[in-house]
């Protein structure tokens, strides 16, 4: 049985992790659990799971945790802690915004399979995070639809000459510029084919999410940005794809689910039969379509591949900003498109460091975070 252990297993992707474990009992072993505060949740998953290990994020948490299960290990804020100590096969890291990169990095320096759904980490930290993997020979399995799409169309990437990322296109696809300057909370949290947390939703409303995919692309698989295509297809069926050398491209399709790339993620190499999508009927399905990209209508997405391109601290700098930002629209502090003029102006006035030290991006993210503060404060509305 393998061993796993799940970051972030009270929200959207660590508890339909858990449904995957659920219906393969006979091959994993569930060994620790992260959450926030979400108490009830992480207790019924504890009691039914029975990990080692639980982590919550204060100490009224964990106290009320304590007095349930006396027997087990409690952390606060424990998901280093975790990743450095407790005995596991595969790590699912699924927890939100730059704090995964810490227990990746741990990870890989015990040479640890990474499930990986958490992408600030690359985001941030890719030039620091997969030449620490190559060294540790660390595995990171991508878990995001798009990347396990990639991955199970060529898991060594040879011969691969561009990648193909597709995007439904958000809420807005067929809405004008002049309709999202309005948009209210209800409208951009309305996404068409994914239930998903807030945070990406939004992201997703924006395309700074797959603008996001694009910089995570371009550090999982070695491939210039120049080679990274994204392309909208509205029905969410091709997840993505790959173009070889030779011209022939090779995509994975299914109906929308994260049930299917997660389970790919904790069971490969092997393919099992576990949590299934609904039958797969391309003559139910009729049509695919397949558009460029507005990128006057979505500047994330153009601001994500120019930052990428120059690399340095600006990736963290756009992510924390662009996080910033977006919380602030979900608390209603700002509208939609002011998270994309907010992260460009916070990324404009940063001055690049390339080949940064952790340390140096750290002090990034806390600097962009701050900036993005300030001008949400001028522009609330």
């Amino acid at each position: 049985m393998k061993k796993v252990a799940i970051l972030g297993s009270t929200g959207s992707i660590g508890t339909q992790a858990l449904e995957v474990i659920r219906e393969l009992k006979d091959k994993f072993e569930v060994v620790a659990l992260a959450a926030g505060k979400n108490v009830e949740v992480i207790k019924k998953q504890a009691e039914e799971f029975s990990p080692e290990v639980i982590s919550v994020k204060d100490e009224n948490s964990a106290s009320e945790l304590r007095k349930i299960f006396p027997n087990k290990k409690i952390l606060i804020d424990g998901i280093v802690d975790i990743a450095k100590e407790v005995d596991y096969d595969i790590i699912l890291i699924s927890v939100t915004g730059i704090s995964g990169l810490f227990p990746t990095l741990e990870a890989i320096k015990r040479g640890k399979t990474i499930a990986l759904a958490n992408k600030e980490t690359l985001v941030t930290a890719g030039d620091i995070v997969m030449p620490e993997a190559k060294k540790h020979n660390a595995k990171i399995i991508p878990v995001d639809s798009e990347h396990s799409a990639i991955f199970q169309c060529s898991p060594s990437g040879e011969f691969v000459k561009s990648l193909l990322i597709t995007a439904s296109g958000g809420p807005f696809l067929n809405k004008t510029k002049e309709d999202m300057k309005n948009a209210t909370k209800a409208e951009t949290l309305k996404h068409p084919k994914w239930n998903m947390g807030n945070k990406i939703t939004v992201d997703s409303a924006t395309l700074m999410n797959k603008g996001l995919e694009v910089i995570e692309a371009h550090h999982l698989f070695n491939k210039s940005y120049d080679d990274i295509k994204v392309v909208i297809h509205p029905q969410s069926i091709v997840h993505s794809a790959i173009e070889f050398d030779d011209g022939s491209v090779l995509a994975q399709m299914g109906l929308p689910s994260m049930h299917l790339p997660i389970q790919y993620a904790l069971t490969y190499p092997e393919r099992v039969e576990g949590i299934k999508s609904n039958s797969f009927n391309l003559a139910q399905i009729g049509t695919l379509q397949f558009s460029e990209p507005d990128f006057d209508k979505f500047p994330s997405l153009k601001l994500a591949f120019e930052v990428g391109r120059q690399g340095g601290i600006l990736p963290a700098v756009m992510n924390a900003a662009n996080e910033e930002a977006v919380y602030a629209f979900l608390n209603d502090e700002i509208k939609l498109l002011d998270i994309s003029e907010i992260t460009k102006q916070v990324v404009i006035k940063t001055q690049n460091i390339k080949n940064p030290t952790l340390e140096q991006i750290l002090e990034a993210d806390k600097i962009a975070r701050k900036s993005a503060k300030e001008l949400i404060l001028s522009l609330k509305v």
